[in-house]
């Protein structure tokens, strides 16, 4: 079993996977689903994956927000909120990365 700080990773690669799902890459929702089921994995190479796979879901939350903003900057809409909130949930997701790198995963992961 997974130690309780890679719940965190796991949440964020969940909300990614609800992003690709909605944005109906599918592609994407097959790779968040055997990214989420490294965190069951007990290898060094599982923990490494995972942080790479976390990183590149904060640089994809920040082009999403980056083309949200341009569109709703073309129609004059208020895009302040759009960018906490997307900025917000890409910070969080790069920061689940460093959980990844904790004491208590490092050890799950065999590293």
């Amino acid at each position: 079993m997974p130690p309780p700080i890679l719940l965190a990773p796991a949440f964020a690669l969940a909300v990614l996977g609800a992003h690709f799902y909605r944005a109906q890459l599918w592609i994407g929702v097959g790779a968040v689903v055997l990214l989420l089921a490294t965190v069951f994995v007990k290898a060094r190479w599982a923990g490494i994956l995972l942080q790479v796979a976390l990183v590149a879901g904060a640089l994809e939350w920040i082009r999403t927000a980056a083309a949200f903003i341009a569109v709703r900057e073309s129609t004059g809409q208020s895009w302040t909120r759009l960018a906490l909130i997307l900025g917000t949930v890409a910070a969080l997701t790069a920061a689940s990365a460093l959980a990844v790198r904790s004491a208590r995963a490092r050890r799950h992961f065999g590293a």
